[in-house]
């Protein structure tokens, strides 16, 4: 099987996309794969970690208002189509599937036009732009939530869950341990704030770290994202007294592995975390992302909130006090604990790279 991947921006759109690679790789050993992305994104910088031979095209995201910024981005968006026609040609893809992100709209629209099987995936409950825009010309549409299953023709529309649930499931607890020399013995906390950071959780951290050395029972694990990291560290740095029990990091290139050892998730409510949580059933305290489309974290992670499996704080109230009385209150309540993770477990869809590659399969050109 030839396989073209195409998704970026952020990690909730690139993690999936790699996820299928590996699944469909577990799968089918033979296949071959070629990512498009945009060199600007994220994308650039995570593939090439990989295996996966990377090629990129130009391209930008419409603005919601009349603007000649959109002109050329309209301009941007056939060029990148012309190009990636011509990337598609030369590799002869048997099927295109994109997870997300402005580049995904030429890569999947251009393969749609050669007649190229083509599926997209929908990572959150509201579906971007581009999907809905993608979805009168795909083959197949698959979706993380039953909610979003409204949005999209029923004909070609599959619920399958998030991708990223099933490359947890992979995850060795006593190598994510090692990683981070934290012993059987403690429990691990991992505040993360997405692939990029957040500020606003970062500066909640700060101000509570402190306290931190009072929990002589437990680990954190504070993940500040590359931009954010130097910043931190230095604040960190100048308190005196700072806790021995927190280890801070810009990256976890090895997340399956740090997740299967965590006990409680702090972070974003992106789509590809809240899959990966439930599939582990990892009992969680969600600050959703306000500047994303559509408010679409906040939906996410609501749903989350009402089944029983996390808590959530927005941002306007998250302060180093708030996160403290959420943590200290979670880590105090063992049988609260344990509720969590059932209801978290009872929300996943760890088979859902399974089933993706179930769907290309089925799809697929036979040549």
């Amino acid at each position: 099987m030839r396989v073209v991947l195409t998704g970026g921006g952020t990690g909730g759109h690139i993690y999936p996309a790699l996820a299928v690679a590996r699944e469909v790789s577990r799968q089918h050993p033979q296949a071959a794969f070629l990512y498009i992305g945009s060199k600007h994104g994220l994308e650039a910088q995570l593939v090439p970690r990989t295996e996966i031979p990377f090629q990129s095209v130009e391209i930008s995201g419409l603005k919601r208002k009349l603007t000649l910024d959109n002109v050329k981005t309209l301009w941007k968006f056939f060029r990148a189509v012309a190009d990636s026609k011509k990337m598609l040609r030369e590799f002869r893809p048997d099927v295109v599937i994109g997870t997300g992100g402005y580049v995904c709209g030429p890569v999947v629209y251009a393969a749609a036009k050669l007649g190229i099987p083509t599926m997209i995936h929908e990572q959150n409950v509201v579906p971007g732009l581009t999907n809905k825009f993608l979805s009168r010309s795909v083959t197949k549409v698959a979706v993380s939530f039953s909610e979003s299953l409204a949005f999209f023709p029923s004909s070609k529309t599959v619920l399958t869950g998030n991708p990223r649930a099933t490359e947890v499931m992979h995850g060795n607890a006593d190598a994510g341990r090692s990683f981070l020399g934290v012993d059987a013995g403690k429990k691990i906390v991992l505040i993360f704030g997405g692939s990029r950071g957040a500020r606003a959780i970062n500066e909640a951290v700060v101000a509570m770290a402190l306290q931190l050395r009072n929990f002589t029972d437990t680990h954190f694990v504070y993940v500040t994202g590359d931009v954010h990291y130097e910043k931190i560290s230095a604040e960190l740095e100048q308190m005196d007294d700072i806790s021995t029990n927190i280890t801070v990091l810009p990256f976890v290139h090895n997340m399956p592995d740090v997740l299967a050892a965590t006990h409680i998730l702090v972070g974003r409510a992106g789509a590809s975390t809240l899959a990966e949580v439930t599939a582990l059933g990892v009992p969680a305290i969600l600050i959703p992302s306000p500047y994303v489309t559509n408010n679409h974290q906040e939906k996410n992670a609501r749903g989350l909130e009402k089944a029983g499996a996390a808590q959530v704080i927005v941002e306007r109230d998250l302060t180093g006090e708030s996160l403290l009385q959420a943590l200290s209150a979670l880590l105090g309540d063992a049988k609260r604990w344990e509720q969590m993770k059932k209801s978290s477990l009872s929300l996943g869809m760890p088979n859902a790279a399974t089933e993706i590659v179930g769907q290309l399969a089925a799809i697929a050109r036979k040549k």
